[in-house]
């Protein structure tokens, strides 16, 4: 694109910045009465003492009571917590004393006196004489003799009602583990006796098995003892001051419990298998507990702990112990009562407190405020009239010495401003001449420099170039050869550009002065896209116009602004060689119009844009411009008192920015101005 950036900018002169004066009090009155009065009445100063001091005082009232609550109730959920640990500890405690129990009973019972030759003849009288007083002298609930077959010789059965034994004779007895183990003289890490859970039809029984050896140590038979599971479970519940408990087998059946199977939802007291495998797998950890703290029996909360019970050191089942957990909320709840109590009285004490000093403070600095307000609304013979000894006091009299000084001061600085803004008035008045004069100055220096140039060459240049192209045009119609044709035409076609080199430099210089009349900016506009319809066809570019739909008014010479158009829209397909897009648009808002060329062209090197305005500037091939299309736009669009633009990205494109005035100012030269 044949553009020139602008070699040299003008000069400017900034107005001086206007020294800081005080402001008379009848311009401010208004908004310093309206942003000091509150919005809201908690804005207040005695609020902003008393809300916060309140607002702390029940939060550390708040917290001091959920503390000590929480605290109590740690305490009483720990101490639960405790006990409910300690008494499921006791009870499993109780299943392995239980069980050595068991092994005693049943040493003290092999190694009676006969029993061994009795057992191996099956005489089921002599063991019943041998043995019942053993049974009915340490309580033993179950005892079972089986000879070497596995075949049941007695049973004692003890009958607490009674103090007596029942007696059973000849079960089998050889499939039954404990029995099995015992006759085939089997030992594991513990010794050659044995301990399990066995059902019979009368109950679920914790027994314990040993051999019976003869003389020659040979197994004749083996022993039996065991503990009816509900009964050891009420006992052992007693001695660990458990309040329920119940027994499940390792396929998580209920075996035994110390409270009505009806007292509650059988589901929840259920473990799942989940839960059974966790309690009973190997290793044994005495951590690893299951909780059930939301249990009702008979409508009274419980919570259960339940942890496997070992026989023989091997899990055998699982135990369930519970407490009442009522009394752990009943606890909290008192406690919160009693506290919240206590500390309401001692915050409404402290609330009383607080607000006596509150007062006391904010009253003499909202006086203060009343008359500072007074001072700002515009009278200055405010007083507060505070006599106080502390800080208070002394804020007050500095107040007071403020207000006199302030009221002197402000006749002075009235006086000050008003010369002041007066002298701000000429000196902007006087800078804005000195820049119009100045980018006139520039301008008319390029213009002179172009004026003598055109002064000198175009009455010696014009009419020799019309002679030469005239004898060219005459040789051509004689008959001369080919080549000799070509090179008259030749001269023909640059004579023709040097003349109009020549008639483009007396256009630049004779820069009439435009006849300015209110047109509808639009209308030029399209008349200036409708002279170049062809060109731009040809060059492959795609025109569009964005207008706004009101007519744009402005006062400008048609024929000048259409010609500054019609250069950019030249200047715009010649940068664009290989097509493109150029973008016509148009907008206004009150004091100005705006017209942008955009187009995508190959841009304007930065170095560039500063020239683009210079007379004879040109990034154009040799031939194809003279450099004087933007210098006569620049004049033309500053002689309507507007301002021309250009923005251009290598590789994006150009654009063009002209705004005019919507109405051209009355300008008369001042002294010292330039006329161009």
């Amino acid at each position: 694109m044949a553009v020139t950036p602008l070699s040299e900018q003008p000069l400017s002169a900034e107005p001086p910045t206007k020294p800081t004066v005080p402001v008379a009090p009848s311009s401010v009155e208004p908004k310093v009465a309206e942003r000091s009065r509150p919005r809201w009445r908690f804005t207040s100063l005695r609020w902003q003492f008393t809300l916060p001091y309140i607002l702390l005082t029940l939060l550390v009232a708040a917290a001091g009571t959920f503390i000590i609550v929480r605290l109590v109730s740690s305490s009483v959920r720990e101490r639960f917590d405790n006990n409910l640990s300690s008494s499921s500890a006791g009870m499993a405690t109780g299943f392995v004393q239980r069980e050595s129990l068991h092994l005693a009973q049943l040493r003290q019972l092999a190694f009676t006196t006969g029993v061994a030759e009795a057992l191996e003849n099956s005489d089921a009288i002599i063991l019943e004489g041998l043995l019942t007083p053993t049974v009915l002298n340490d309580r033993i609930e179950v005892v079972t003799v089986v000879n070497r077959r596995g075949t049941e010789v007695l049973s004692l059965i003890l009958n607490d009602a009674a103090n007596d034994v029942a007696t059973s004779f000849g079960v089998e007895l050889g499939n039954e583990p404990l029995v099995q183990a015992a006759l085939a003289g089997q030992e594991d890490e513990t010794g050659d006796k044995f301990a399990g859970v066995r059902t019979l039809a009368n109950g679920t029984f914790l027994f314990a098995s040993a051999p019976v050896r003869d003389a020659s140590n040979q197994i004749v038979g083996a022993i039996l003892v065991g503990s009816r599971f509900n009964n050891l479970l009420t006992t052992l519940s007693v001695q660990s001051l458990a309040q329920a408990a119940l027994v499940f087998d390792l396929e998580g059946n209920v075996i035994a419990r110390t409270f009505d199977e009806r007292a509650t939802d059988p589901e929840s007291l259920r473990l799942s298998a989940d839960e059974m495998a966790q309690l009973t797998a190997l290793p044994i950890d005495a951590k690893r507990v299951v909780r059930k703290p939301t249990v009702t029996l008979d409508e009274i909360p419980y919570e259960f702990i339940f942890t496997p019970f070992l026989v023989r050191g091997r899990p055998a089942g699982v135990l369930g112990v519970a407490l009442q957990s009522d009394y752990v909320v009943n606890t909290e709840v008192s406690s919160r009562s009693q506290f919240a109590i206590i500390f309401t009285i001692a915050t409404l004490g402290v609330l009383a407190v607080g607000y006596w000093l509150a007062t006391n403070t904010a009253s003499p600095i909202l006086k203060l405020r009343g008359a500072a307000r007074a001072v700002a609304g515009g009278d200055l013979t405010q007083k507060a009239n505070i006599q106080r000894p502390d800080e208070i006091g002394e804020l007050a009299v500095a107040f007071d010495s403020m207000t006199d000084s302030l009221r002197e001061r402000t006749a002075q600085a009235a006086r000050l401003q008003a010369e002041t803004a007066q002298r701000n008035r000429e000196l902007a008045s006087i800078n804005s001449r000195l820049q119009s004069a100045q980018q006139q100055l520039v301008q008319s220096e390029k213009l002179a420099s172009v004026g003598q140039l055109t002064a000198g060459i175009v009455h010696d240049v014009k009419n020799p170039l019309a002679v030469i192209k005239g004898l060219a045009e005459i040789l051509q119609e004689e008959n001369v050869d080919e080549f000799a044709r070509e090179q008259l035409t030749l001269i023909r076609d640059n004579a023709a550009r040097a003349n109009t080199i020549v008639s483009d430099l007396l256009t630049f210089a004779r820069q009439s002065t435009p006849e300015m009349k209110q047109r509808d900016l639009r209308e030029t506009l399209q008349a200036a896209l409708r002279l170049t319809e062809y060109l731009v066809r040809r060059g492959r570019v795609n025109a569009s116009l964005d207008l706004p739909a009101e007519p744009v008014l402005v006062m400008y010479d048609a024929q000048q602004i259409e010609q500054v158009i019609v250069n950019l829209i030249q200047n715009a397909v010649q940068a664009m060689p290989g097509g493109g897009s150029l973008t016509l648009s148009l907008g206004a808002d009150e004091n100005q119009a705006t017209l942008r060329a955009r187009d995508t062209g190959v841009g304007i090197a930065p170095e560039n844009l500063r020239r683009v305005f210079d007379p004879f500037f040109t990034t154009k091939e040799e031939g194809e411009g003279t450099g004087l299309g933007l210098s006569v736009s620049y004049g033309i669009v500053a002689r309507h008192h507007g301002d021309i633009q250009v923005e251009s990205t290598i590789g994006q494109g150009t654009t063009f920015t002209i705004t005019l005035p919507l109405t051209q100012p009355q300008v008369e030269p001042t002294e010292g101005e330039v006329k161009v």
